[in-house]
């Protein structure tokens, strides 16, 4: 697996993806996520089935319950990344939130993420002022800590930019996760103010999922973030959304990449 930052080099527009670690089983997401990897998708973005997942909307609620369900859990996520090794070039990130990561102690989480090839981690959940608790385990293992920006952080994103790693994540719109059929969110000033205290480069998610709403987005941002839409492939297609998967997110690098 290669790093973040290597992912933006030499203009790259970066298609990041969005599933949750055993919808609908440990052995099928492993499946797919080499399928979206082999479409195009830059960075694999991995959920951790956690039981409050506060930032999420209904489609990534049920998806954390198929997940429960087939038995998946963190120690999953962990298998699934292991088998991954020397497989997936792509960088592979958790999602999770701070409790399940504190519960495991940050050390013994980071040196496993560290074993098993995880790049980078998002914990939506962790304000930013909070994230020295955890920076010298990442820093010590190599693992980026991916900082989100919201419309709202006008007063704190010269701090929040100047500490960036691996990529910014800009939400594109306050709310939970979904898709939305419209973003009002002035984007490119938003982007306009990160670039002048960062050249760490930009990925906008929240809401997006349409190849329109891609191109867009990615005229201004460095990558863009799609989770919901692939997780109702996953929902409608179950233990058969290879093809399904493997078309949606060609057409979605497609789109980035125009």
């Amino acid at each position: 697996m290669s790093r973040i930052s290597e992912v933006f080099e030499n203009g790259n527009k970066a298609f990041i993806a969005y599933l949750m670690a055993g919808d609908p089983s440990p052995i099928k997401t492993r499946e797919y996520i080499l399928k979206i990897a082999e479409a195009g998708a830059d960075i694999i973005e991995l959920g951790i089935p956690f039981s409050d997942p506060i930032a999420e909307g209904e489609t990534i609620q049920k998806a954390n319950l198929r997940a429960f369900a087939s038995g998946a859990g963190l120690e999953s996520a962990f298998e699934i990344a292991e088998s991954l090794k020397g497989v997936l070039k792509a960088p592979l990130l958790f999602m999770t939130y701070i409790n399940p990561v504190f519960n495991y102690g940050y050390d013994n989480f980071f040196t496993k993420c560290a074993d098993c090839g995880v790049s980078g981690i998002i914990l939506p959940d962790l304000p930013f002022e909070e994230q020295g608790e955890l920076s010298g385990f990442t820093t010590k293992h190599g693992v980026d800590l991916i900082t989100l920006i919201a419309p709202t952080s006008s007063s704190r994103i010269e701090k929040v930019a100047k500490n960036a790693q691996g990529f910014i994540y800009l939400v594109s719109s306050m709310g939970v996760t979904g898709v939305r059929t419209d973003i009002n969110t002035d984007i490119s000033e938003i982007i306009g103010e990160i670039r002048k205290y960062s050249d760490t480069p930009i990925a906008v998610g929240f809401g997006v999922h349409s190849p329109s709403q891609a191109t867009g987005l990615s005229r201004h941002a460095d990558g863009v973030i799609v989770g919901s839409a692939i997780v109702n492939i996953i929902a409608e297609h179950g233990e058969n959304a290879a093809d399904a998967l493997y078309a949606y997110v060609k057409s979605m690098k497609d789109a980035v990449s125009h």
